[in-house]
């Protein structure tokens, strides 16, 4: 069975920071791009940051650019986001997801529509 599990959300002041984490079932994780999105109160779910299958490519969405870092351990089929630098505006529930175009590819995907699996999310709340 497919898992997405993302944990480290949180309540932060601005200007601090948050490592979000999502762990992923073995088969769910090798091989493929991921991707992290998130959805604040009557927004629509966005694209944040994407990772390649060797973490040789990256990509962000351009107001976390600078602050946001993703990175992949395939040892512990885990991705990250590093998040500092944090701004009321990133306030939203965080998902991972999975890339299923992007197997053993260089390249990665901001859309949406590019990803199957999801995990149930995780809550990052900046306060000013």
């Amino acid at each position: 069975q497919v898992q997405l599990v993302e944990s480290g959300g949180g309540l932060v002041q601005a200007g601090g920071s948050l490592r979000l984490s999502c762990v992923a079932s073995g088969s769910t994780f090798r091989g493929y791009a991921m991707g992290w999105f998130r959805q604040a109160p009557g927004k629509e779910r966005e694209f944040v940051s994407a990772i390649s299958w060797s973490g040789g490519s990256t990509d962000y969405e351009d107001s976390v650019k600078g602050r946001f870092t993703i990175s992949r351990d395939g040892a512990k089929n885990t991705v990250y986001l590093q998040m500092n630098s944090l701004k009321p505006e990133d306030t939203a529930l965080y998902y991972c997801a999975r890339d299923r175009s992007r197997l053993w590819s260089a390249y990665v995907s901001s859309r949406l529509a590019d990803y199957d699996y999801w995990g149930q999310g995780t809550q990052v709340t900046v306060s000013s």
